[in-house]
């Protein structure tokens, strides 16, 4: 099956609401392909994700990576400690996609990515806040 997709914690919410739009061509052609290629695929809810603390599979292309770390490391990891509190996820936690939304809909409520996502700057474009009714909806 090869070896899982590693997530940092912000990314289980930024894949949920991604709207094919991004940092950049690469960074966004990307994400598209571990979004829309695997996790939204058919078979999507059996891909399984490894929790890291560093730069990610999505981050790969990102052109605010600097190595294992980002240009905004500050801002990144108080998104990531947020998600990783709400979601109840650390490094080396493994689970799947389906299991990730689960945990999505039990714990993120209607309104939470305002305090949990806060400093993003794509919360404002309401992707998120959409995704994440439609997943509570479901």
């Amino acid at each position: 099956m090869g070896r899982p997709l590693h997530f940092r914690p912000h990314h289980f919410l930024c894949s949920l609401g991604f709207q094919r739009a991004g940092y950049s061509d690469g960074f966004t052609e990307n994400m598209t392909e571990i979004v829309v290629g695997r996790l939204r695929a058919e078979d999507g809810d059996s891909v399984e994700i490894e929790v890291i603390s560093a730069t990610d599979d999505i981050c790969a292309p990102c052109p605010k990576r600097r190595g294992a770390l980002c240009s905004d490391q500050a801002k990144i990891a108080k998104l990531d400690l947020q998600h990783s509190k709400r979601l109840g996820v650390r490094p080396g936690d493994r689970l799947t996609w389906g299991q990730a939304k689960a945990r999505i809909s039990s714990l993120v409520k209607p309104g939470d990515l305002s305090v949990i996502c806060a400093g993003c700057q794509w919360l404002a474009l309401g992707y998120c806040e959409k995704s994440l009714a439609d997943l509570l909806e479901s």
